[in-house]
């Protein structure tokens, strides 16, 4: 289903992703009408999502960063069942969080990943963002 709705929200224009609403209305609209509702209530507040360059929509749609250690959290604490103390359990959420980035290289590629995305806000927003000089 969401292979089929990313056409909808990587329209270029609103027309496009109307016409892209249509064709995924059409072919999920029978199996799941509650779905087709919401979006098409939701219609007014979503359009204002399309004037946004390309490089910020990537940054709204797959900025899941907290969800993501969120789950990686919940499964390593899943994994070991219970702890004796709050200490073992804070530094079981330590070690996983030290995981992530074992190189400590993390905040070079972070910041190659957000430069494009940065550069279309400083623009978008003019004034708005100023560079913090690190």
């Amino acid at each position: 289903m969401s292979k089929d709705l990313r056409p909808v929200y990587t329209a270029p224009s609103e027309a496009a992703a109307k016409e892209r609403w249509g064709e995924f209305a059409a072919s999920w609209g029978q199996q799941y009408p509650a779905i087709v509702k919401l979006w098409e209530n939701a219609w007014s507040d979503f359009v204002p999502f399309l004037d946004y360059d390309g490089e910020i929509r990537r940054v709204i749609c797959s900025t899941n960063a907290i969800e993501s250690i969120n789950a990686r959290y919940r499964r390593a604490i899943r994994a070991r069942g219970h702890f004796p103390t709050e200490q073992a359990a804070l530094k079981c959420l330590y070690l996983v969080t030290r995981s992530l980035d074992p190189t400590g290289r993390g905040r070079a590629r972070w910041a190659m990943r957000w430069k494009p995305a940065l550069n279309a806000f400083a623009i978008t927003f003019e004034g708005r963002i100023t560079p913090t000089g690190n």
